[in-house]
């Protein structure tokens, strides 16, 4: 097999949404399954949508993912001048012609045929024939460039997630393959046209030898067209794999423009990239059973087969669970780090290292996302607020009494679980009650709230000063 090389080329109008991140995922796994080739680029021609938040936006996503590239971030807008070479090369071999119809001629040429029952398209007006005379070139008219697609036959190829796939030519028309350049810029010939995204993703991907598309399958509509500009260029057609569409919870495609929620979203939200990365994984695609594995499984096991051809479902549900999984396996430090900075982004400043890990290692498997860690881990240094009506009925005079002796106790005793254990069980016996009633109450003063790991496991993480300032007014 020759060098596998794919690409993921997102649009920078809007942030990296979940659809763009699983192809992103899915052509890079190929690449690296195969010991080939990733590329990133960035297609910025629609030039008033696209901005520089959300090019960073993309590349943050992209490192927090992990998924590295071996090339780029290219920009479409930087390569102007090989699309205008490439357009020029299709006129000179008749696969291309120059159209000056005015964006009011095609108003009226749809509005005629809506008028008479056909299809809407391009009446091939500027088309070059044998035989035919074409319109004088009006003045003042900045024209396009067409792509002269051929007016028979069908498009046909074997698409990697959906098998065959064939499109009739005459359900295409003529495809404008370079728009005007705008006003003030260069009159005639040499003025720079901004490339249609047809024109742009096949040079591109010719220049770029990319040899698998992967993509959702809101393209396939798009790939007659760019298979003939490939034939037209004599160029070698890459292999395309066409990805269903991502539902939301109500059942309605996940895009930018509807229902989607950007990468880093998640990230501030407390999920783990691994988690994200399995996930997305196994959202369209399968290996057996298995619903969790490593990025090395996924790069082992990814080789564009057992590619699901229906709709994928996105569930936060089993995101949560699966994030879960990982909260538990991650490494102590990394989730401290990680809660300290949640922390910091509230305000909150945890400078005990060793503490803020060992809060990690107690508090993780009680936990969804870093965002919960970091709820859990805030209650040992900023004050809780109990709920009256569940703290109240605890408070009989019996269990009073005990908090009162071990909050003396623990003014005494070395801060360590064994000797904070110690202390609260002997305050228990001695006042004659159970460890329950004195526990539940314990924790809603301490942390507001009454469900904890093990009490003496989590008083040793607070300050002996916070503990006896919040058992202060029992």
């Amino acid at each position: 097999m020759a060098l596998v090389r794919t690409r993921i080329a997102p649009s920078p109008t809007g942030f990296l949404h979940l659809g763009t991140a699983r192809t992103a995922l899915y052509s890079w796994a190929f690449a690296r399954h195969h010991g080939g080739q990733f590329v990133l680029r960035i297609e910025d021609t629609d030039v008033a949508r696209s901005t520089d938040e959300s090019v960073d936006q993309i590349l943050r996503s992209m490192a927090w993912l992990g998924l590295e590239y071996d090339e780029g971030p290219i920009y479409q807008m930087q390569r102007l001048a090989r699309y205008h070479e490439v357009a020029e090369q299709l006129i000179a071999a008749g696969h291309a012609y120059r159209c000056w119809c005015t964006p009011e001629q095609l108003d009226a040429m749809r509005e005629a045929q809506r008028s008479r029952g056909e299809k809407t398209r391009y009446d091939g007006t500027w088309r070059p024939e044998p035989g035919k005379v074409l319109p004088a070139v009006p003045e003042g008219v900045r024209p396009v460039v067409r792509l002269r697609n051929p007016p028979t036959g069908d498009v046909a190829w074997n698409d990697l997630v959906k098998g065959p796939i064939s499109i009739s030519n005459e359900e295409i028309d003529d495809l404008i393959l370079l728009r005007p350049a705008p006003e003030g810029s260069p009159a005639g010939d040499e003025a720079l046209g901004v490339p249609t995204y047809n024109f742009a993703v096949v040079v591109d991907d010719w220049d770029m030898r990319i040899t698998h598309v992967f993509r959702g399958d809101e393209h396939i509509n798009n790939t007659p067209w760019q298979i003939n500009i490939y034939r037209a260029l004599g160029a070698p057609l890459p292999l395309f794999g066409h990805f269903p569409v991502i539902l939301g919870d109500d059942g309605l495609k996940l895009s930018k423009r509807r229902g989607a929620v950007s990468v880093t979203s998640y990230e501030e939200s407390g999920y783990l990239p691994e988690a994200m990365l399995n996930y997305l994984a196994r959202l369209g695609w399968s290996h057996g059973d298995d619903e969790l594995f490593t990025r090395e499984q996924i790069v082992e096991w990814f080789d564009g087969s057992h590619l699901s051809k229906s709709p994928a479902q996105w569930d936060p549900a089993k995101l949560a669970w699966v994030n879960a999984h990982y909260m538990k396996q991650a490494d102590d430090e990394r989730l401290a780090g990680l809660a300290r900075a949640q922390l910091a982004s509230r305000g909150v400043a945890f400078d005990d290292l060793d503490r803020l890990r060992r809060a990690a290692a107690l508090f993780k498997d009680r936990c969804t996302t870093v965002v919960e860690l970091a709820d859990w881990i805030e209650m040992l240094v900023t004050p809780v607020a109990p709920r009256a009506e569940e703290l109240a009925p605890l408070l009989t005079p019996p269990v009073v009494s005990a908090l009162r002796a071990l909050r003396d106790r623990l003014g005494e005793v070395p801060w360590d679980k064994v000797s904070i254990a110690a202390a609260v069980k002997s305050v228990v016996a001695e006042q004659g009650l159970k460890m329950p009633a004195v526990a539940m109450p314990l924790r809603l003063l301490l942390c507001g709230r009454a469900q904890t790991p093990s009490i003496d496991a989590v008083l040793e993480l607070f300050a002996r000063e916070d503990v006896l300032g919040r058992l202060q007014h029992v």
